[in-house]
């Protein structure tokens, strides 16, 4: 059946996007139009998944995915109906990626992603030795394993060779336009989310670079995405030969954008492998909350908010491990009850708000009588008290927040989860149906440079959830006893 958002190829307007997302589960791509429909059968995805270990590990091969990007580009630029009719490409890549890289541009080491929490040692003597409140509020962001002042201090203790060869450290997103460009084109937010970058003045902070062991020069240069490069194509995609190439964006920046939350009357609840609540604010936070990040994502925005590792990797996890009914549609709108186990759904560990990378996850007041299903109910309700701990830093950090937004994956294949996410906040949740809506965002911010005077189509909305009282009241009950857990055993 075909999409009711998008477009044929002959009645798309001009100028075209081509937009790619590269996500903790595959590299995804496609053609925009200017109003930012997506253009019918100029879609692509090549699956892909991390390599994980019990040591915290968490990584994949750049080159793999740099392939993949190919396969994309071939698959959506094929079709000669397109001409010369693409404007731009953008990409955004799943935030925090690390990569060492010789002189040469050959990479030394795997992608350490975002997840990756083997530098736990480290971010514990960088607390030792930095106030952390201090260097939150210069780069908005706390000494987590996420960051790269901690994972360049660990690799300097575990892979020294590695580092003394390392000519430069790039993102994921960088190392692929190198490949296709010759040039790493980071921008604003790419390097905003390294944790090094001073959020008020979009410069390196000095006293990180000296704890990370690293030189400026062997970071690039923060670029907007009002600076694209010029194109370069090879001849075999004669489709993006007129082209401009914008810097690799983060997935969540973009995912706003795709949401509709342009500003700061809509906070965004991203729903993926892994999640977020994110509002773009004009200007910094001021004073930053100490369990939020606040990262540049251009010269006049910020993005507040914060990240959870565990959204889509828990549900993952719980169909791929547990015995569940077909009908988790039943189980999700069934009313809440005690007899629910309590889950701290850290599989990966815990960033906002309490930023404990080595966390795990926590089932409590799992019996004999528990079930499968009644299980996966725990789990999705601590993914919802996760978010509502994050919702609680941002509330006095943006008070004009008017609605709430919910976009992703998981609440496309589960949209009854979204009940149990407005009774856990308190607050109505709308749910955003477009599908790839970051990718969609991707596309929308080339288009807001290539063409800023056309009108675009409006985001695909579904049901709004209301929270029901009873239930509210049940999950603030839920929560103080997710808190008591929580401070037992997983601070310590």
């Amino acid at each position: 059946m075909p999409r009711t958002d998008d477009v044929a190829l002959d009645a798309a307007l001009d100028p075209l996007v081509l937009a790619m997302d590269i996500g903790s589960t595959a590299t995804r791509g496609g053609v925009y139009d200017a109003s930012g429909r997506p253009v019918r059968g100029l879609q692509h995805k090549v699956p892909h998944a991390f390599t994980v270990a019990p040591d915290g590990t968490s990584v994949i091969d750049p080159d793999q995915v740099t392939a993949e990007v190919g396969q994309v580009l071939d698959a959506v630029t094929g079709d000669r109906r397109l001409g010369t009719r693409i404007a731009g490409v953008a990409m955004d890549t799943f935030a925090a990626s690390l990569i060492a890289v010789d002189a040469a541009g050959r990479a030394l080491t795997p992608c350490i992603t975002y997840a990756d929490s083997r530098s736990a040692a480290a971010v514990a003597a960088l607390r030792a030795e930095l106030d952390e409140h201090a260097v939150q509020q210069r780069t908005g962001t706390r000494l987590h394993t996420s960051y790269h002042a901690p994972r360049l201090r660990w690799l300097a203790a575990t892979q020294p060779r590695v580092v003394a060869a390392a000519a430069h450290w790039w993102s994921l997103g960088e190392y692929i336009l190198a490949r296709l460009t010759g040039q790493p084109l980071a921008g604003t937010s790419t390097m905003a989310w390294t944790g090094l970058l001073d959020r008020r003045t979009g410069e390196l902070d000095a006293e990180l670079l000296a704890a990370a062991g690293i030189a400026a020069a062997q970071l690039s240069p923060p670029r907007d995405m009002t600076e694209p490069a010029p194109p370069a194509a090879p001849a075999r995609r004669p489709a993006l030969a007129r082209a401009v190439w914008f810097p690799v964006i983060t997935d969540g920046f973009a995912s706003n954008i795709g949401a509709g939350a342009t500003d700061a009357t809509v906070l965004t609840a991203a729903t993926a492998t892994s999640g977020a609540l994110r509002v773009l604010l004009d200007g910094p936070a001021d004073p930053l909350p100490s369990g939020l990040w606040n990262y540049r994502v251009g010269a006049r925005h910020t993005l507040l908010g914060g990240a959870i590792n565990d959204v889509g990797r828990a549900v993952s996890w719980a169909q791929e491990t547990l015995r569940l009914s077909p009908a988790l549609g039943a189980v999700l709108t069934a009313p809440p009850t005690d007899a629910t186990p309590l889950v701290l759904p850290y599989l990966t560990g815990e960033r906002a708000p309490g930023w404990v990378g080595g966390a795990r996850a926590v089932l409590t007041g799992v019996s004999a009588a528990t079930d499968a299903d009644t299980l996966f109910r725990g789990i999705v309700e601590g993914v919802a008290m996760t978010y509502a701990r994050v919702a609680d830093e941002l509330r006095p950090a943006a008070p004009g927040v008017l609605e709430v937004a919910a976009a992703g994956r998981v609440s496309n294949d589960q949209p009854e989860w979204l009940q149990v996410l407005a009774d856990v906040l308190g607050r109505p949740v709308t749910h955003v149906t477009r599908r790839r809506a970051t990718q969609r965002g991707t596309a929308l911010l080339a288009l807001d440079v290539l063409a800023p005077g056309v009108p675009r189509a409006p985001r695909a909305t579904g049901a709004t959830y209301e929270p029901r009282p009873a239930h509210v009241e049940h999950y603030a009950q839920r929560r103080a006893r997710f808190a008591a857990v929580y401070d037992a055993l997983v601070r310590g």
